[in-house]
């Protein structure tokens, strides 16, 4: 049995409608949910995961996604690591396989990722800033990095949409992580766009980490007249 012969067998189509319902963009989908794709990658992983992935057929978005997570799992130096997902970044065309396959890095993965995603941040294409964006949300809110990381979403400016989710996505986790630092850049001269501001304000705000009080205090920063896009 193929690997695609396989993944039909495990096909839902209720849960292949639903979820292509959610994923604009996305190639065709088969309907495996992702605990499945998962167990798959794991297998793939444990064996000749390179010849797998030189040969790995992309038409459907079972498939991409499977690309994503077995780089995640395989165990290869950094540097190996990075030249498989330099190749599978610049296929990814939805948020699901872009944020699926972000994954938690090892220690020593740490540093190369992190040199290797900021050049992503400048990006024209908006799927490589995303995965720049929830690399970083994933892996890099730390004492460390947090200065830097502020700076970086706020330089951010491609248009799209579902960078713009992200990067509102990863300064509310920010803000959840380090509410002084976080407040005190939203509260100064943020450089964020209108939109994006008051999209991570009302992401804040839906944290069930963040008190009431502090609620109250980042609905009073939204920018009024923001322009919204859809």
């Amino acid at each position: 049995m193929t690997l695609r012969e396989q993944l039909f067998e495990l096909a839902d189509p209720r849960y292949r409608d639903f979820n292509a319902s959610l994923t604009p963009g996305a190639p065709p989908m088969i309907g495996v949910r992702l605990p499945q794709l998962r167990a798959i990658a794991r297998e793939i992983a444990r064996g000749d995961w390179r010849a797998w992935f030189d040969e790995a057929p992309g038409d459907y978005f079972e498939e991409r996604m499977l690309q994503g997570l077995v780089i995640g799992y395989a165990k290869c130096p950094p540097e190996e690591k990075l030249r498989y997902t330099a190749r599978f970044v610049s296929t990814i065309d939805n948020w699901a396989v872009c944020d699926c396959c972000c994954w938690r890095l090892r220690p020593a993965e740490r540093e190369p990722m992190w040199r290797f995603i900021l050049p992503y941040f400048d990006s024209a294409a908006e799927y490589e800033v995303r995965f720049a964006v929830v690399m970083a949300l994933s892996n890099f809110i730390d004492a460390e990095h947090i200065g830097r990381l502020l700076e970086l979403f706020g330089r951010v400016r491609h248009p799209g949409y579902y960078v713009r989710m992200g990067v509102a996505w990863a300064v509310s986790v920010c803000y959840v992580k380090f509410p002084d630092l976080t407040g005190e850049w939203l509260r100064g001269a943020c450089p964020l766009d209108d939109w994006t501001f008051n999209k991570a304000l009302q992401k804040i705000v839906e944290s069930l980490r963040v008190s009431d009080a502090d609620k109250a205090a980042v609905r009073a920063m939204k920018r009024r007249h923001a322009v919204r896009i859809k």
